[in-house]
Parts: structure tokens; sequence; C-alpha cells
């Protein structure tokens, strides 16, 4: 009884630990937010972790007000929905012929394309702005619609490899003994089945696209065009200068509402990774 005790307290402890780890980069950024200047800069012996004074709201007005945040995120949000659009159709039919029709060599042709995936955005910025000057997409968000794809549906088609063979080929031939064709026995009965696994792509998509810097650095240069991962950079650290409070808010607005998606769907998100991951041999 003691021995069980002692493990119980212990993981609940280890737990109480994760958790403080993982939420104290949202406190700080929600005390950070409503920091006045001379509490985070000048006031060396006060607290970091609570208000030494009264909180100010000025950073949040210096957000919305003095910089086109509100832009950033809208563009952020068309880029992404566009870019989870063309992943999750190409990704699902690509992933469904490699692991269903095409055999042992399905197998290394989703290794080829995953390689893909591990080849660094450094390497090839210089020869993708090349294609997007070529079509004309400079400094629009169309350029980065266009590019992105290429390494959202490598690891996607990849990831989907796997969770489409954890998928019973006997259900799938049973719905086509039924009368069902091949694309009717797909969506009928292996797209619902594939569903865990086609919201983790959904989600590491948009999620990837979001974060990119690189390629959004590089194609657009216009305020108004820029996403949020290189809007707000630009116009709050100028110089020297970083306001680090409208910095901390701007990236927590944002982190709220993915966390919330992601904890939302995380049994599903979970199930897409480690099913796939298990069973994709």
């Amino acid at each position: 009884m003691i021995r069980k005790a002692g493990q119980t307290g212990l993981t609940y402890f280890l737990i109480t630990l994760f958790i403080l780890f993982t939420a104290f980069p949202f406190y700080w950024m929600l005390i950070t937010t409503f920091k006045n200047d001379n509490e985070l800069y000048r006031n060396r012996e006060a607290n970091p972790l609570v208000f030494n004074q009264a909180p100010t709201l000025d950073n949040l007005r210096l957000l919305f007000n003095n910089t086109n945040y509100q832009t950033f995120v809208e563009n952020s949000l068309k880029v992404g929905i566009a870019v989870v659009v063309i992943t999750v159709l190409l990704a699902v039919p690509a992933s469904y012929s490699l692991a269903r029709l095409a055999g042992a060599w399905g197998e290394r042709l989703g290794i080829m394309i995953f390689m893909v995936y591990l080849i660094p955005p450094t390497l090839l910025f210089i020869p993708m702005s090349q294609i997007v000057s070529f079509l004309g997409l400079r400094d629009s968000l169309w350029s980065l619609i266009v590019i992105y794809p290429t390494f959202t549906v490598p690891f996607c088609t990849w990831l989907l490899m796997g969770f489409m063979k954890s998928i019973p080929v006997d259900v799938e031939e049973q719905a086509m003994v039924d009368g069902y064709s091949r694309f009717g026995a797909i969506l009928r009965v292996v797209f619902p089945l594939a569903l865990p696994g086609i919201l983790t792509v959904v989600v590491f998509a948009f999620t990837l696209t979001t974060h990119e810097f690189i390629y959004a650095l590089a194609f657009i240069t216009t305020s108004s065009q820029k996403v949020i991962s290189t809007g707000v950079t630009s116009e709050l650290i100028r110089g020297d200068v970083f306001f680090w409070q409208a910095i901390m808010g701007a990236g927590l607005l944002v982190a709220i509402p993915v966390a919330l998606v992601y904890n939302l769907f995380l049994d599903r998100f979970i199930a897409g990774f480690t099913m796939g991951a298990v069973t994709g041999k």
C-alpha cells in the first residue's frame, strides 16, 4: 500500500512538473505583455514573475494601432488554409496509391518523397525565388501558397502512408464486393477510417506554414502582404530596439487559439501519429 501510494505521488509530482514546464512560456508571455517599460527594463530589483507595478494596455495599443498585426494574422490564415487544402488534396490520394497500389515500390517511393522534406529551406530558397519570379508572384501571398506545399506534401504523404497501411484491406474489399467502386469504397470506408491521420496532416500543415520564416522573408517585402512570422519581427524590431511586450502579446494571441485546437483534437492527433508510425512498415 505504501509503495503504491509512493508511486502515485511520484506520478502526480512528475505530471505537475511537466504542466508547469509547458505552461510557463504562456505565463511569461502573458505577464510580459502587460508590463510597462520601467518595470521591464529599468527596475532590476523587481521580481520578473509578478507585477511589481500596475499592468498597462499600452503594449497592446502599440501592437494593434502602430503595426499591421491584424493584416498579418489575416494573411497567415489565408495562406495556411490554402496550403492545407492543397496538401490534403495531394497527400491523401498519393499516400493511398503508394500504400495500396504501388506494391513493393510504394515504400521506396515514400522514403524518397520524405527525403525531399529533409532538404533545408536555406538551400532551396534561391531556386524557389527564381520560380516565383518566373511565375510573376513575387511580393504576393500566392508565392507562399505555391511554395509551401513543396515541403508539406512530402512529409504528409509519408505520414499518411503508414496510416493507410493500418486500415485493413479486407474492409475495403468487402465494400467493393457490396457494390461500391474503388472510389466509392475509398470515399465511404477508407476516408472515415483515415480521418485521424487526415486531421493530423491538417494540423501539421497549418502550424508549419504559420511558423515558416525563410521563404516568407525572401519572397515578400510589402507590409500589407506579410504574414505574422515576418511582419511582427520586422515592425516590432527596429534597429537595436526590441518592443518585447508587444512581441510577446503578438505571440500570445496566436499561441492560445493554436493550443486550444491542439487540446480539442489531441486524441485524434496522437492517433494519427502513433497508428501510422507503428503499423507503417
